[in-house]
């Protein structure tokens, strides 16, 4: 179901206000996040970069962390805003995180321009791995059926 006007601009002014407070010395690219739960929370993260790469966390990975902390396990929007003239998609890891917990989460890509990106993570990420994979797998003392 699409947001209200209102929940739209509040959830931008949360990711806006999250890019604000990003840590990435290295890319000086911001980020900010915020998810909408099904109860009308917002929950915020921005990108927290390490000298480590592998080790940065992307403002997506840290609004669901903030969400999941708090108990919160439902979400109907993630909104991403980038101090960019064009909208930025969330990164293959943040798709595998949000698929985790909301694969028909509606994801808003918004900047500072005047385009937006709106579409479901389905969409974003197709095919997509998950829990239902490992509901095929066999359990243990089971046999996978590759043997002779």
């Amino acid at each position: 179901m699409p947001i209200s006007k209102s929940q739209f601009a509040t959830l931008k002014q949360a990711a806006v206000d999250a890019s604000r407070q990003a840590w990435c010395p290295y890319s000086n690219f911001p980020v900010g996040a915020a998810l909408l739960t099904t109860d009308g929370q917002i929950f915020a993260g921005c990108n927290v970069e390490n000298a480590s790469y592998g080790l940065t966390v992307c403002a997506e990975r840290n609004a669901i962390g903030q969400a999941i902390s708090a108990g919160c396990r439902e979400f109907t929007t993630l909104l991403i805003f980038t101090a960019t003239n064009k909208p930025t998609t969330p990164c293959g890891a943040c798709r595998q995180v949000v698929t985790e917990f909301a694969p028909d989460i509606e994801v808003i890509s918004v900047c500072d321009g005047p385009e937006n990106i709106r579409a479901s993570m389905r969409d974003l990420l197709p095919q997509s791995f998950g829990p239902h994979n490992l509901d095929e797998a066999p359990k243990p003392g089971q046999t996978s059926g590759l043997e002779d």
